[in-house]
């Protein structure tokens, strides 16, 4: 088996036993506020169909649903993505869930108007990063929105090594997507971070 097969199967692991036994510090259970501006504030999306890539227990899936949005929710750890389904059924949300690798969506049909992911394409290896910009571009409609946020280098579990810069997010998503605005931060109070808005295809 290959190095990196295993190591990919080991951190499924790791997230699937952690939903199991305690709440991971990234299910904060609050949709950040640069969602809830880009939902709600003076320049809101309208709502249309939405894919929420690494959706863990379903929040900002559901808050999407709450303002009139289609979701879908893909994660790889089957534990949260069963809390999902379960708070989908108790608040009546028009979301679906599904147990899936999100470099890996074939099974999806588009179009999408919006995706979102907070901090999942950044733990994925460059092969699955590539996978995941294909199968984003040929999910969203032309114009449609992708939010980002994204965390620099640093070191995961078992030693492994993920992160985007701001320099290796552009080379991934540009030119199938154009970038409208960064707001940089810190991830957990020390890591570089950033958020990033792109629409699809060319800003005319």
């Amino acid at each position: 088996m290959r190095k990196g097969r295993l190591a990919n199967m080991l951190q499924r692991l790791f997230f699937s036993l952690w939903y199991v036994f305690r709440r991971p510090p990234w299910d904060t259970g609050i949709t950040p506020p640069e969602v809830v501006e880009a939902i709600e504030g003076s320049s809101a999306l309208a709502p249309g169909r939405a894919l929420d890539l690494g959706c863990g227990t379903g929040t900002n899936s559901l808050y999407l649903a709450r303002h009139g949005w289609q979701v879908v929710g893909v994660d790889f750890a089957a534990p949260a993505i069963r809390q999902a389904r379960r708070r989908a059924r108790q608040a009546g949300a028009a979301a679906e869930f599904y147990v899936a690798d999100v470099s890996r969506l074939d099974f999806l049909q588009p179009p999408f108007d919006l995706a979102l992911d907070i901090g999942c394409v950044h733990g994925l290896d460059g092969a699955a990063q590539q996978r995941y910009r294909a199968g984003l571009s040929r999910l969203l409609r032309p114009g449609a929105r992708y939010m980002l946020y994204a965390a620099a280098s640093a070191t995961g579990c078992f030693g492994r090594q993920w992160g985007l810069s701001q320099e290796a997010v552009a080379r991934l998503f540009e030119p199938d997507f154009s970038l409208l605005k960064v707001q940089k931060g810190l991830h957990r109070g020390s890591t570089p971070s950033a958020w990033y808005w792109y629409q699809k295809g060319n800003i005319k």
